[in-house]
């Protein structure tokens, strides 16, 4: 069986590819600071500040290792120059999750898996750093996945949702903004699929159609809380800006394929107390 070790394991989209891999092959993963995982042996603790991941590595062996990780860029950035040293040389292929972000200057165009990647943000500078540092290795050796904005009924995203509905806090949103979506265990399944299928390259894994941000959020609170929201509107440029990763070269089967309605569905449970 395939070892598979998920840095990041113990945060939202880490731990929802955990439960999705799992039960198909020998997964390891890693924590931070949230309690519970100290027993499972399956996980070892890590901080990219303070290091350790070369002794974890030698310890489970993985033949693929997901990066999901978060933390201070500097200590990230060295982390992933490490692990493409470490893949380059041996028999072990590296995920990585980057962001739509990475091209979030431009403002015509959804943006699609060959095109040129450039940011103003230093979250999107920080992707593509990383990116051109994995570019450089074989095709065979990784696999570099895009993701628009991640949603999940236990998504960070939602909880603030949540919060703001029951305590009447005007909800951030972005007019002139397209977005593309997906959500957390749309996403593991199709993260499956590519390790399944032992595929490579650069894959986009959202929703194949767009909507604006602010209508997205709008139809979610609609249909998840049926109740009235705030929305503070924020407007970051005159134009029409994309903040969204579509596939053209590298497409998913269409039973992995879907629209941003079909995410919303997924996100309409309604919660108790509202």
């Amino acid at each position: 069986m395939k070892r598979i070790l998920i840095l990041g394991a113990s945060g939202f989209i880490g731990n929802a590819l955990y439960k999705e891999l799992n039960s198909y092959y020998d997964t390891f993963g890693t924590y931070f600071t949230k309690k519970g995982f100290g027993n499972n042996h399956h996980f070892y603790h890590f901080d990219v500040e303070e290091g350790g991941l070369e002794e974890i590595i030698k310890q489970v062996k993985p033949k693929l290792i997901i990066s999901t990780l978060r933390g201070p860029f500097e200590a990230l950035i060295e982390t992933h120059q490490f692990l493409i040293d470490l893949i380059e040389k041996s028999n072990c292929r590296l995920l990585f999750l980057s962001s739509a972000n990475a091209f979030d200057t431009f403002e015509h165009f959804p943006s699609y898996e060959y095109d040129k990647t450039l940011s103003e943000s230093v979250y999107g500078r920080f992707k593509i750093k990383i990116e051109n540092d994995l570019l450089r290795l074989p095709t065979a050796k990784y696999v570099l996945a895009r993701l628009p904005m991640i949603f999940g009924n236990n998504s960070p995203r939602i909880f603030e949702l949540d919060q703001a509905i029951e305590n009447d806090i005007p909800i951030e949103v972005f007019p002139n903004t397209i977005i593309n979506v997906n959500n957390d265990i749309r996403l593991s399944q199709q993260i499956h699929y590519i390790i399944n299928q032992q595929l490579t390259g650069i894959y986009h894994l959202g929703s194949t159609d767009l909507i604006h941000h602010f209508d997205f959020i709008k139809l979610l609170i609609q249909r998840r809380y049926h109740k009235k929201a705030v929305f503070k509107q924020v407007f970051t440029t005159n134009q029409m800006r994309y903040l969204a990763v579509l596939a053209k070269e590298n497409k998913l089967p269409s039973n992995l394929l879907f629209s941003y309605s079909e995410v919303l569905d997924d996100l309409t449970l309604i919660k108790k107390g509202f």
